[in-house]
C-alpha cells in the first residue's frame, strides 16, 4: 500500500507540473514524451529552452534546485522514436527537486548540421562540466560555455566518442603506434599553460608559483591531478583535470548484450560492488516489466548495505590518513577483509562479484549465511567504537579538518553535491527514504545529518551511515522472505538454472538469453539509487534491441569534483589535501 500511494501522489505532482509548464509556455513545447519511469519529459526548441529552464529553477511549484544531469543522444540510427520530434542528436536536462520531490526531464532536438545552443552556467554552476563532457563526446556546441575544451579524452583526441560512427572495439581500429613526430606532438599538447586553465601568471603585488598535484600523487586517490595556483603558501586557485582514468564505459553499455554489461557497471565506483549493478538491472527490469520477489529485493539490499560499510571503512582510513594518521588504515583494512570473506562465501567473489541479475541475483544464499551475516553484526559495532576514540574524538583530526572546505545546502544543489556531502550540511534527504527502491520503505534506519558541512562533517556523516547500514542488515538477517532467488518473467537473464533442465526449450531459452541477453521493448527509463557517494543513476535508451542504444552513467563523484576550486580557494596545500580526502571520490566513478 505505501508504494501504491507514493507512486499516485507523484503521478499528482508530475500533473500539475506538466500544466504549470503548458501555461507558462504554451505554443513553445514542441511535444510530452511518456516513457515507462513515469518522469515528465518536455521537447522545447532551443530558443526556449534556457526560458524554460530558468523557469523550472526559480518559478515553478515545487522549484527544482539542482541540475542533476545534462547529456546527449546520437538520434540518427534509432528506429523506434515515436511521438518524438524530428531530432538528429538530442540534448536531455535532468533536474531535481527537493522540496517536492520529484524530477522532470527536458529534451532540445538538434540538426547534424547545426548542433548550437545556450549555455545554463549562469543557472547552475554545475553545467560546466556537463555541457564539456557532451561537447567532447558528442561535438554540440554550448553557446557563452567560457571553456569549451575537452574534459574528458585527450586535447589531440580526433573526432567525439559517443557518436554512432566512432568505432567501439579496438579492432575496429588502426593497430596503435607512436612515431617520433607523434610523440612530440602529443607532448607538446601536454605543456601546461596557466592561461588556458583561466589562471594569471602575476598579481599586482606577485607572481604565482604553479604546482601540479598527481596525476599520481597519493593524496588525490588516483590518476586525477589539479594544477594548483599559489601566492606562497595560500590557494588562489585548484583546477582539477580528469580523465586519466577513462575507459568507454558508456560506450561499452552500447555494444554488449543487457546481460553482459552488468560485469562492466562493477569497475564505475569499484570500491561500491554490486551496489553499481543495481540501478541498471533495476532500469532494464522497468522497461521489461519484470517484478522481483521479495526475497531478491533483501538480499540485494543486504548486499548493498555490506558494500556500503566496505566502501566507508576504506574512506575512514584515508581520510585519516592522508591528515597524518597512519595507524587507523591498517586496523580498519582487517574489518574490512572479513566483510569481503563474508561477500566471497555468498557471491563467490569479494570487490567485483557481478552478481546481481535482470530479474533477481545469480544464485539463491548458500547453506550457513545467517551465521556469517550474524558474525559481522556481532564484531562490528565496537570496532566502530574504537575507531571513534581513535579518530573522530582526535584533537588533531579536529583542528586540520573543522572549518576547512565548507559549504551550505544551497551551494550544494548548485554544484550537484548529493549523498553524505549533502546531508552534512544539514539537509535531511537520503534517497533510500524519500523515494524507497527495492524495499527500503520496509527498512527502520535513520538519516545522520550533520551541520557544518565541513571536512569532519562529511566524514562524521559517513561514520554513523556504517551504523545504520548494520541496522539494515540485521533487519535483512531477522526478516528474510523465503521464495526464489529470481523472477520468473521470460526476459530474466538468464533463467533459472534447475528450470532448464526440464525440457529442451527452456534449455534453448537459457543458451539464448545468455549468448544474446534479452530484447528489450523500445523506451526510456531513469533509475538512481543511494550509492556509496552519493546518488548514482542509469538512463537507459531501448530502441527494441539486444543491447543499449543509449546508456548513460550519472555518477556522484564528477560533480562533487568539480566543486574543488570553489571550496578551497584561501586554504593552505595540506588543507586541500584534508578536502580532497573528505570528498570520498573514485576516479573510476569520475571518469567513466
Amino acid at each position: 500500500m505505501l508504494e501504491t500511494a507514493r507512486n499516485t501522489v507523484d503521478k499528482s505532482q508530475s500533473e500539475n507540473l506538466l500544466d504549470q509548464i503548458r501555461r507558462g509556455f504554451a505554443g513553445k513545447i514542441l511535444a510530452e514524451q511518456t516513457t515507462c519511469d513515469g518522469l515528465p519529459t518536455v521537447w522545447v526548441g532551443r530558443e526556449n529552452v534556457k526560458s524554460l529552464l530558468n523557469a523550472l529553477h526559480d518559478d515553478t511549484s515545487p522549484r527544482f534546485e539542482m541540475l542533476f544531469d545534462l547529456t546527449a543522444i546520437d538520434e540518427r540510427l534509432r528506429s523506434n522514436r515515436q511521438g518524438q520530434p524530428a531530432s538528429e542528436f538530442t540534448v536531455v536536462y535532468h533536474l531535481m527537486s527537493f522540496s517536492g520531490n520529484c524530477d522532470v526531464r527536458i529534451k532540445v532536438p538538434l540538426q547534424d548540421s547545426d548542433l548550437l545552443i545556450p549555455t545554463i552556467i549562469d543557472i547552475w554552476p554545475n553545467a560546466n562540466w556537463y555541457e564539456r563532457e557532451t561537447w567532447d563526446m558528442f561535438g554540440i556546441q554550448f553557446e557563452g560555455h567560457p571553456n569549451l575544451i575537452r574534459l574528458i579524452l585527450p586535447p589531440t583526441w580526433k573526432g567525439h566518442a559517443l557518436r554512432k560512427e566512432h568505432p567501439a572495439r579496438a579492432t575496429e581500429m588502426e593497430p596503435f603506434s607512436l612515431n617520433d613526430e607523434t610523440l612530440a606532438y602529443e607532448q607538446e599538447a601536454l605543456k601546461f599553460k596557466p592561461e588556458e586553465w583561466g589562471m594569471k601568471r602575476k598579481s599586482e603585488n606577485s607572481e604565482f608559483m604553479f604546482l601540479n598535484l598527481g596525476p599520481n600523487h597519493p593524496s588525490v586517490h588516483g590518476a586525477f591531478r589539479i594544477a594548483l595556483q599559489l601566492d606562497g603558501e595560500i590557494l588562489v586557485d585548484a583546477v582539477p583535470d580528469i580523465g586519466y582514468h577513462h575507459r568507454g564505459a558508456e560506450k561499452m553499455g552500447e555494444r554488449q548484450s543487457w546481460h553482459t554489461f552488468i560485469p562492466y557497471t562493477d569497475r564505475i565506483d569499484y570500491l561500491g560492488g554490486v551496489m553499481n549493478n543495481l540501478p541498471y538491472v533495476m532500469a532494464v527490469e522497468k522497461m521489461a516489466g519484470i517484478v522481483v520477489p521479495p526475497r531478491v529485493q533483501v538480499i540485494r539490499v543486504m548486499l548493498s548495505e555490506m558494500f556500503r560499510i566496505c566502501s566507508h571503512l576504506l574512506f575512514y582510513g584515508t581520510f585519516a590518513q592522508d591528515i597524518g594518521q597512519l595507524s587507523p588504515i591498517f586496523y580498519m583494512f582487517v574489518e574490512r577483509e572479513r566483510i569481503f570473506n563474508i561477500i566471497e562465501s555468498i557471491c563467490g567473489a569479494r570487490m567485483h562479484p557481478g552478481w546481481f541479475r535482470i530479474g533477481g541475483v545469480a544464485q539463491d544464499l548458500p547453506q550457513g549465511w545467517e551465521k556469517k551475516i550474524a558474525e559481522l553484526l556481532d564484531f562490528m559495532p565496537d570496532r566502530l567504537k574504537e575507531y571513534d576514540s581513535m579518530v573522530m574524538n582526535n584533537g588533531i583530526i579536529k583542528r586540520r579538518t573543522q572549518g576547512v572546505g565548507m559549504y551550505n545546502t544551497e551551494e550544494a544543489f548548485n554544484w550537484g553535491v548529493t549523498g553524505a556531502g549533502l546531508r552534512a550540511t544539514g539537509f535531511e534527504w537520503d534517497f533510500r527514504k524519500q523515494r524507497p527502491y527495492s524495499g527500503y520503505e520496509n527498512f527502520e534506519f535513520d538519516v545522520p545529518i550533520a551541520a557544518n558541512g565541513d571536512a569532519y562533517d562529511r566524514c562524521a556523516v559517513r561514520v554513523e551511515e556504517m551504523r545504520q547500514s548494520l541496522r539494515i542488515i540485521k533487519q535483512c538477517l531477522d526478516n528474510m522472505p523465503s521464495g526464489h532467488y529470481k523472477s520468473d518473467h521470460p526476459l530474466t537473464t538468464p533463467p533459472r538454472k534447475e528450470n532448464s533442465l526440464q525440457d529442451i526449450e527452456t534449455l534453448i531459452n537459457h543458451f539464448l538469453s545468455v549468448s544474446w541477453g534479452p530484447v528489450i521493448p523500445p523506451n526510456e527509463v531513469t533509475v538512481a539509487i543511494e550509492a556509496t557517494k552519493g546518488i548514482n543513476s542509469y538512463y537507459l535508451v531501448s530502441d527494441g534491441s539486444t543491447n543499449s542504444y543509449r546508456t548513460r552513467i550519472r555518477t556522484p563523484s564528477f560533480p562533487h569534483l568539480q566543486m574543488i576550486p570553489e571550496i578551497s580557494r584561501g586554504f593552505m596545500v595540506a588543507d586541500l589535501i584534508a578536502i580532497i580526502a573528505s570528498i570520498d571520490f573514485v576516479m573510476a566513478d569520475v571518469d567513466r
